[in-house]
């Protein structure tokens, strides 16, 4: 089993800045890709970015070149530093510990999400 704990969320002004933490606990963080997904009001659970055992990464293209996931494998820490946020950023973040893979489906252990509100 690996618990996840995510923590960071908040309210922003359009254009600001935050970082999300998730802090995994249980069997060896360090086997398994770690993403964050969100998911807004009314809308269905999106993929955001993962990173794999050997840091490699993916992002999806509206967060390209905004977000940034970092892993501290000492800590057993993922993190998703997001700038130059935007209204349609707003959703309910959550991690997830599994393969390295855009689809939900890929991860088997997830956290219970933090909440991100970007205002305009």
């Amino acid at each position: 089993q690996v618990q996840l704990v995510e923590s960071g969320g908040g309210l922003v002004q359009a254009g600001g800045s935050l970082r999300l933490s998730c802090a995994a606990s249980g069997r060896t963080f360090s086997n398994y890709a770690m993403g964050w997904f969100r998911q807004a009001p009314g809308k269905e659970r999106e993929f955001v970015t993962t990173i794999n055992r050997s840091a490699a990464t993916d992002y999806a293209d509206p967060v390209k070149g905004r977000f940034t996931i970092s892993r501290d494998i000492a800590k057993n820490t993922v993190y998703l530093q997001m700038d130059s946020l935007k209204p349609e950023d707003t959703a309910v973040y959550t991690c997830a510990a599994g393969e390295f893979q855009r689809v939900a489906s890929s991860y088997g252990y997830w956290g219970q999400g933090t909440q991100v509100t970007v205002s305009s």
